[in-house]
């Protein structure tokens, strides 16, 4: 039997769980509130997220202690926003993750140092690439709980470990594949979340599904054009770990980030649609930390510029989208 840690208590961490649940892997799920811990105990559900979803409680064991989750683990999956993980993980040695396959379930980045969660890994706690993978979709956790069918990507530098997690995600409802791109597609997951706040603001503001298609596609054009810089690599784009990921958070009803961008374009201001969400929206993080990191790059980037322009600068959206409608093609 397979040992899992699972690191977060969000719902993007809840359907993981219940995913690998499906396949009766030992799951050790780390949630930082102990009144939670003792909930799910008790009840079999995360009183916060998909609370709809009931756990079989002989393959999920759920704790508050991290330390002793990582160390009885084979597997461990970072399934808390980019902006917590150094504070998630900060009581670890940093030789906590030696002899462990880390998994990024992460679509954000490092605000402070503006880097992949896996560099941070590699960095901090010398996790080297090759014991590192990452998930893409699209996949949204609210379908997963609904158990409707979905498609998930394994990136890594090292297909076997892609495939042997592969193996431990495939169920009736969920399809799995490797791909040897971990970086490409790590950033896609990223890139992918600024383009849906666009998408968000645009809608916000009255355009139409017109204007967000040209959007969408003028936004493979930018995302490639980074990617090359950043990383280059022969890909398919049109591929569901990156176009298929980008196409479900820009215009799905569960996106996280298209909503977040939606209130932004309505007028409200990023604090009260943070307030009033109750929820993190990678993409306001991620923006910051893609724009500074293009610093070096210098890769034409108007979408990213324009949503940037719109949280930091405080510029008004619908100049932001005047000038992107002028640039598109």
């Amino acid at each position: 039997m397979e040992k899992i840690a699972v690191i977060g208590g969000g719902s993007w961490a809840t359907a993981l769980v219940k995913i690998l649940s499906e396949n009766k892997s030992e799951i050790h799920w780390w949630m930082r509130q102990q009144d939670d811990v003792k909930h799910l105990l008790q009840y079999r559900h995360n009183p916060r997220y998909l609370s709809g979803v009931s756990f079989d409680l002989n393959y999920v064991k759920p704790f508050n202690d991290l330390a002793a989750v990582v160390k009885a683990s084979d597997w461990v999956i970072l399934a808390v926003p980019g902006a917590f993980v150094q504070n998630a993980i900060a009581s670890l040695p940093k030789t906590a993750f030696e002899g462990k396959v880390m998994v990024s379930a992460i679509k954000g980045m490092i605000p402070d140092e503006n880097c992949l969660i896996t560099d941070y890994l590699e960095k901090h706690y010398n996790v080297p690439a090759s014991h590192q993978c990452v998930i893409a979709g699209p996949c949204h956790a609210e379908e997963v709980a609904l158990e409707k069918q979905s498609y998930l990507t394994i990136g890594s530098h090292d297909l076997d470990h892609a495939n042997r997690f592969c193996e431990l995600l495939r169920n009736r409802y969920v399809k799995a594949n490797p791909l040897d791109d971990l970086d490409g597609i790590e950033y896609c997951a990223v890139m992918k979340n600024i383009i849906a706040m666009a998408c968000g603001i645009a809608h916000g503001l009255g355009f139409g599904d017109n204007f967000q298609a040209v959007m969408v596609s003028n936004a493979m054009d930018e995302i490639e054009r980074f990617l090359t810089a950043v990383m280059p690599q022969h890909r398919n784009l049109v591929g569901s770990a990156y176009l298929g990921d980008l196409l479900v958070t820009a215009y799905s009803q569960f996106s996280r980030n298209r909503t977040f961008g939606n209130m932004i374009g309505r007028g409200y201001s990023v604090k009260s649609a943070q307030f009033e969400m109750n929820m993190i929206a990678e993409g306001y993080y991620a923006v910051k930390s893609i724009f500074e990191l293009n610093k070096t790059y210098k890769v034409d980037m108007p979408i990213t510029t324009a949503v940037y322009n719109i949280l930091y600068e405080r510029i008004s959206p619908a100049v932001e989208m005047e000038i992107l409608k002028e640039k598109f093609k």
